[in-house]
């Protein structure tokens, strides 16, 4: 890849941290972890139950889990891949979090996801306006499974980076 370019990924259970780490690799790229100031627990990300942190948070379109740091150099790269799971058919509102921390003007954002199962869905549109109108967000894929580095070099290869 020519342009200088960053894995920046909030993981809660390790999974999408997984598949960031291949990514990185993959990409030849820089490695961030977007950690909230208080961690979740099993019981925050318990989904059924409708008063867990993730529940409420989710439901709340203008949450904004606090950030544990505002330690990324953003202004150093050209393209950012952000990963995530996939919390009620969209990003958790922490990278909503992350976005507004930083100043992504004529960036280039590729979306990567994990998912039990659901896809992107309008994770883009509910992203959008988290930063500036010359902020590209492409979205990406779902790294679901058995990531390999040669899998994602592939992938790499359609974004012509």
């Amino acid at each position: 890849m020519s342009k200088k370019s960053l894995v920046a990924y909030f993981s809660a259970s390790g999974v999408t941290a997984r598949a960031a780490k291949t990514l990185a690799e993959a990409a030849g790229a820089d490695l961030y972890e977007i950690k909230p100031k208080t961690p979740y627990t099993k019981a925050d990300l318990n989904w059924m139950d409708k008063n867990a942190r993730s529940s409420i948070e989710m439901k709340d379109p203008s949450s904004r889990p606090e950030l544990a740091d505002e330690n990324a150099d953003i202004a150093s790269y050209d393209v950012i891949f952000l990963g995530f799971p996939i919390w009620w058919h969209v990003a958790p509102t922490i990278i909503n979090t992350f976005l507004e921390a930083y100043d992504f003007s004529g960036k280039t954002i590729i979306l990567f996801a994990t998912s039990g199962g659901s896809g992107l869905g309008k994770t883009v549109e509910k992203l959008k306006p988290s930063v500036s109108d010359t902020t590209v967000i492409k979205e990406g894929k779902l790294l679901n499974g058995q990531v390999t580095k040669e899998n994602l070099e592939n992938w790499l290869k359609t974004f012509n980076l």
